[in-house]
């Protein structure tokens, strides 16, 4: 038996309006079309799936039984035709987030929940990129989206710039190194560095000023949330360099203080890695201006 849609969509309309001639109607096909399509779904079942002569034409039971199957399965299409529509338009997708930084979490919730109002059914996950290669699963369409400080020239990838930053020299109140202007190089040489636990060349600290300038800090201590770094920094158990939406709040905080690194201060750009034919889906040309402004209101607090 070879059954098609049509068919399904044939014994619904006939069971609901009751008959061959308003359902012929509402399906836009003419009375001899519909049964023509009737007798020949009933010529490959072997059975009779209407009962002739009654008014309302009543199932036989079975077309009953054909009638539960387009009950469950019609819908079911129906849903995925709407999806399908929907990813057409940019209404849905998938937007999976690879982040190589602990601290973009300080921004992005916000960011995203901002995105969730305006893209209900686009699927959000984040899957911090520090455990695996995120740059190359974008390429192998494992993720979507990549926040990065470090574009790459990659085929087919499109790195977008979202915002500069600025990291920050963070110690308690009463460290000797509050006395200073600015922070150099040599000052962390004596001092425990608390950082993030990833490698130290995805970290501003080591990337931009220690390893250059060939300066081994008297210990490291990584620390996964950005609450116990700032805790043991105001413990006076150590310093840290923090990204200035991380800080935008310590910096008035009397246990603390916040000095830039440099007399002139670093600079430093975040980045949106995308695929090419990602980058101007509608829901993720949003995304990225969102990526661009909202956390621009934390850095100013």
């Amino acid at each position: 038996m070879h059954l098609e849609f049509r068919h399904l969509r044939t014994i619904k309309a006939i069971h609901e309006a009751g008959g061959l001639a308003r359902a012929a109607d509402a399906m836009n096909i003419t009375q001899s079309a519909l049964s023509h399509q009737v007798k020949g779904l009933e010529d490959q079942a072997g059975v009779e799936l209407f009962v002739r002569r009654t008014k309302p034409l009543k199932l036989s039971s079975a077309g009953m039984r054909l009638l539960k199957l387009a009950e469950k399965v019609l819908p079911e299409i129906e849903a995925l035709e709407d999806d399908f529509r929907n990813l057409q338009s940019g209404k849905s997708g998938r937007l999976h987030i690879a982040i190589e930084c602990h601290a973009c979490f300080e921004w992005l919730f916000p960011v995203l929940e901002l995105f969730r109002k305006a893209w209900p059914d686009v699927d959000v996950d984040i899957r911090p990129g520090l455990a695996f290669d995120a740059l190359p699963a974008l390429q192998r369409e494992e993720v979507d989206l990549v926040v990065s400080s470090d574009p790459e020239e990659l085929q087919d990838i499109e790195f977008t710039p979202l915002f500069d930053y600025e990291p920050v020299f963070v110690a308690a109140a009463q460290h000797p190194l509050a006395q200073k202007d600015f922070i150099v190089a040599e000052d962390f040489r004596d001092e425990m560095l608390i950082t993030y636990p990833v490698d130290r060349a995805r970290l501003d600290v080591f990337s931009q000023l220690l390893t250059p300038a060939k300066v081994e800090p008297r210990g490291i201590r990584q620390v996964e949330l950005t609450a116990v770094i700032l805790l043991l920094v105001a413990s006076n158990r150590g310093v840290a360099v923090l990204p200035d939406w991380v800080v935008r709040e310590v910096k008035y905080h009397s246990d603390y203080v916040t000095r830039p690194i440099t007399e002139t201060g670093l600079t430093r750009r975040l980045y949106a890695a995308t695929r090419d034919v990602d980058t101007a889906k509608p829901f993720m040309a949003h995304l990225l201006r969102l990526a661009r402004t909202e956390p621009v209101k934390l850095q100013r607090g």
